[in-house]
């Protein structure tokens, strides 16, 4: 699976149409955010979160989504189930976003 640009206008209807998803808050300045981006293009396409789907978000340009995970710093990951936020961080650490997504898929 890929990794979606989701926007404040499309958002809502993502999180309503997939059963599983984790996103990824970002801002253009922030270099750990730009570190990461291949970790999380890498894990979409892991076998075992087959069942979710990967998004990206602005957190800059997208302020209705940001707020619907509570957003306090960049990276800052965010798994939501049923529409439903189940937990979000901030974190630059690959162990620690496979934790949340393997939440999700329980």
């Amino acid at each position: 699976m890929s990794v979606t640009h989701a926007t404040d206008a499309d958002f809502r209807t993502l999180l309503d149409t997939n059963e599983r998803v984790i996103v990824k808050y970002f801002a253009d300045w922030c270099g750990s955010c730009k570190l990461f981006a291949p970790k999380f293009r890498r894990l979409s396409t892991d076998e075992r979160f087959t069942s979710v789907t990967f998004l990206e978000v602005n957190a800059e340009t997208d302020p209705e989504a940001r707020k619907a995970a509570g957003v306090d710093n960049l990276p800052f990951f965010a798994v939501f189930k049923h529409g439903q936020l189940l937990e979000g961080g901030a974190t630059a650490k690959e162990e620690r976003v496979v934790e949340m997504l393997e939440k999700v898929v329980a």
